[in-house]
């Protein structure tokens, strides 16, 4: 799979160029290219149907993953958490974490914790998973399924062996352990691997607008994470395509989840919501 970078490019021609290969694939055009800026500190990869990636920014630099692990989580268990019709309560609380919204969100399932990026809802519904692994797979062979699903985001962290790690905040992305780039993020997505897990996102993102569903609507994955070498610092990253592109973007130090979300919108020209 082919990378391009372009210094000395803008967003607006690299979208461009995305646009002439989704009009000679015969397919419609994307909405128009973005004429926003990066602001200091962002880094944005995008792809489109030539299979390129151009990168805007350091957008080949490591960052810990943050709110992209609910996206490994849809891969690994998001057709049965779907299936069960998983739910929780998030108060703000559980098992001594706080969620990033002080006042929890309250009664969600799977399309709304993904929304709202719920960490405390994804981190309740592995722990279930893991007992269920336990159950039926066997603590080797569950740990080795683990390993191979995050295997892209870990780097070697995570020390060797066939015992199942507790499922704590470091593996909803909350700490350094799992860790990412705008490219390597936007890699993971292309990868034709992932076809159902984007699917599955843009389903659950998509699924309080179908009454007002168009082809090539957006569906955009915000949420924040951490810093390294910051106690409190946090980042942010927004995620998103509309079938024809996709696009990453992480946000510099102080940037929240409404941030994100107007960032990616303004850059890549999202439509508002109807």
């Amino acid at each position: 799979m082919g990378s391009v970078i372009l210094p000395s490019m803008s967003i607006l021609k690299a979208l461009l160029l995305v646009s002439v290969c989704a009009l000679s694939a015969a397919v419609p055009p994307p909405p128009s290219p973005p004429v926003a800026p990066l602001l200091p500190g962002e880094a944005l990869a995008i792809s489109g149907p030539d299979g390129l990636v151009y990168r805007f920014g350091d957008a080949s630099d490591e960052f810990p993953m943050g709110c992209m692990a609910d996206l490994v989580w849809l891969k690994l268990e998001g057709s049965e958490w779907g299936a069960m019709n998983v739910q929780f309560n998030c108060t703000g609380k559980f098992q001594g974490r706080a969620c990033w919204l002080p006042k929890g969100h309250g009664k969600v399932d799977l399309a709304k914790a993904l929304a709202a990026n719920c960490d405390l809802a994804f981190m309740s519904w592995a722990q279930e998973s893991v007992k269920w692994w336990l159950r039926d797979l066997g603590e080797g062979p569950a740990r080795a399924m683990l390993d191979d699903t995050f295997a892209p985001f870990l780097g070697g962290r995570l020390p060797p062996g066939n015992e199942l790690p507790p499922m704590g905040p470091a593996w909803v992305g909350d700490g350094d352990l799992l860790r990412t780039s705008p490219v390597d993020m936007l890699r993971w997505l292309m990868d034709p691997a992932q076809d159902e897990t984007v699917r599955r996102t843009r389903r659950l993102l998509l699924s309080f607008n179908q009454a007002n569903y168009k082809e090539g609507m957006w569906w955009v994955e915000t949420g924040t994470a951490p810093v390294i070498g910051s106690r409190d610092g946090r980042s942010a990253w927004a995620a998103g395509g509309n079938g024809q592109i996709l696009a990453v973007l992480h946000l510099a130090q102080g940037m929240g989840k409404i941030d994100a979300m107007n960032r990616f919108r303004a850059i890549m020209r999202v439509p508002p919501d109807k």
